[in-house]
């Protein structure tokens, strides 16, 4: 992998492993040998996006919790990540402010009781937002690449919503599947 080439892959996010104190993010930046760090913009409850409503399984103008993020890899903004939770789930919970979580925001949830064991993620192109292309540096023709992920308990509850936003130029996701 050259320095200028991000290879992201989304086991990390999707438990906590035991032991660990930091988020994922800076782990898995720090394992490639960079800085990763992240900004919290925003957090608290507001009415669900139509397509988070729909994917959380909640009525259309129900509240949810949401954390909106800036990502940046070595200084540089990379990624921006909107979280939602069902109210019931989040409400009340560190996950509803802005202060950075101890153990990071999928151990909270384990500690809620809320373990994800199913993950579905779609991966999408589209043109960049105004608010997108001035918080990534973007000019006026550069696209963004759309991951939503979608985390399920094991009654197959939705619990966390993740719509991440980030320029196309230096990315590359990996998914690795096992069978059997």
């Amino acid at each position: 992998m050259g320095a200028s080439e991000w290879v992201s892959t989304s086991v990390p996010y999707l438990a906590a492993p035991p032991g660990t104190q930091g988020d994922a993010w800076a782990a898995e930046a720090t394992a490639e040998g960079r800085r990763g760090s992240q900004r919290i913009v925003q957090a608290g409850e507001v009415v669900a996006p139509q397509v988070v409503a729909e994917l959380l399984g909640t009525p259309a103008g129900q509240s949810v919790v949401a954390r909106r993020r800036i990502m940046y890899l070595d200084g540089e903004p990379c990624e921006l990540t909107d979280t939602y939770y069902p109210v019931d789930i989040a409400g009340g919970t560190a996950l509803a402010g802005t202060a950075r979580i101890r153990g990071g925001a999928i151990r909270l949830l384990a500690d809620l009781g809320h373990v994800g064991v199913r993950v579905r993620e779609d991966v999408t192109a589209r043109s960049a937002a105004d608010h997108e292309r001035e918080q990534l540096g973007l000019t006026a023709d550069d696209p963004v690449l759309q991951l939503t992920r979608l985390t399920f308990d094991d009654a197959d509850r939705p619990i966390q919503v993740d719509i991440m936003a980030m320029p196309p130029r230096h990315q590359k996701l990996r998914y690795e599947i096992r069978i059997g």
